[in-house]
């Protein structure tokens, strides 16, 4: 498809474009514009600064599409871009930068050439989109991904975006579900890589957002038995509630990852045969090395440190695969298929709600895994 009509022209989404407009500037603390045409957004800077902005109203061109962004997720990427400033040595927040990538919205306008989308039409918004032709796009080098530096996020009132990378919403499923395609969408890439099968004896490890995903996706594949690990006993109550059927262990810093696997093995009744790690904590990568069985696999789904160690002559003598995954390519059609099927559902993953007024405070119960969320939305009504 030719870039310029498909809308995906990478001048189109330059920050500066933003951040050079006399419209740009940053808000009071407490300082909410009334007016809802106003497109307010959150932004962080390279001082862990937390705020709102006024961003100049987007017009959308050729191939491009209006939306007003009706849900967004705050991931944890989000809230590590704004404390730490940096995923990594290739993601560092230089500049004022928006937030923000989980996101659904809906139509308002739509620019020239587009013909798939009218206003009014529900949608889920895929916050990256590559510039190379491949069927696995999340390899390409030459990518914008909302919200990963420099380019601004999805947590805005209004956003144009490519008509090419947005994906309808049934009916059935609302903009809160919408939003949850996102991290959807990683779990199921990871699934997919894992090659995950019916009757597979599975340990997670990690409750957060993404590991209760992954559990809700791996019980779809059939996974069982399913073990899954936290520190957080609060969390391990949630997904238990979530799947009955789930066994939990809590994880005790003054454990070992040796001692760690052997409760999960315990708790299992046999070690599994896959790993589905969603932390990427070295302790808990090392935990789901020493629980799988000869012949097993270790796929990280999490995202951590930029140099880890690994116990080497343990997965030698065990012939076990470590595998990884980045982001995610061609998901979020099967998600949203799922979701509306009824097969997962993600509702209950959403357990604080916040107006984008109020972003700043969404931020800070995100942050704390003191303040029991799961999943923190931000919601923007007409």
């Amino acid at each position: 498809m030719n870039a310029e009509i498909a809308g995906i022209q990478p001048e189109l989404y330059d920050p500066k474009l933003v951040l050079e407009s006399p419209a740009f500037h940053i808000l009071a603390e407490g300082e909410h514009p009334n007016d809802k045409t106003v497109n307010i957004a959150c932004f962080t800077n390279p001082n862990h600064d937390l705020h709102l902005v006024e961003k100049p109203m987007p017009k959308p061109g050729r191939g491009q599409v209006l939306l007003h962004i009706r849900a967004s997720g705050i991931c944890g990427s989000d809230c590590h871009f704004w404390l730490h400033g940096r995923i990594g040595d290739t993601m560092v927040v230089r500049d004022e930068n928006g937030l923000g990538h989980e996101s659904a919205g809906e139509v308002i306008e739509v620019g020239e050439g587009v013909t798939e989308w009218v206003k009014g039409d529900r949608v889920a918004i895929e916050a990256g989109f590559p510039f190379c032709r491949t069927g696995r796009y999340n390899a390409c080098p030459d990518v914008i991904f909302f919200s990963t530096p420099p380019y601004h996020g999805l947590l805005s009132r209004y956003h144009v975006h490519p008509a090419a990378w947005l994906h309808r919403l049934p009916p059935n499923i609302s903009f809160e579900e919408g939003a949850l395609i996102e991290p959807l969408s990683v779990a199921l890439a990871g699934i997919e890589r894992a090659k995950l099968a019916l009757g597979d004896p599975v340990l997670i490890c990690g409750a957060g957002p993404i590991g209760i995903v992954t559990l809700l996706a791996a019980r779809a594949a059939g996974a069982e038995p399913v073990v899954i690990t936290d520190l957080d006993a609060s969390r391990l109550a949630f997904a238990k509630n979530l799947v009955p059927g789930v066994r939990t262990v809590q994880v005790h810093p003054s454990d070992n990852p040796k001692e760690t696997a052997a409760k999960i093995k315990e708790a299992m009744g046999l070690s599994p045969s896959l790993a589905l790690e969603c932390t990427g904590a070295e302790s808990s990568i090392h935990t789901a090395i020493y629980s799988v069985k000869f012949g097993g696999l270790v796929f990280v789904i999490g995202v951590g440190k930029e140099i880890q160690t690994i116990p080497f002559m343990h997965l030698s003598a065990h012939e076990i695969d470590l595998k990884y995954q980045y982001r995610y390519s061609n998901q979020y059609p099967k998600a949203i298929r799922l979701v509306s099927g009824g097969l997962i559902n993600v509702k209950p993953l959403v357990t604080h709600r916040f107006a984008l007024e109020d972003a700043v405070e969404a931020f800070k119960v995100a942050s704390d895994y003191r303040k029991g969320s799961i999943k923190v939305q931000i919601l923007d009504d007409d």
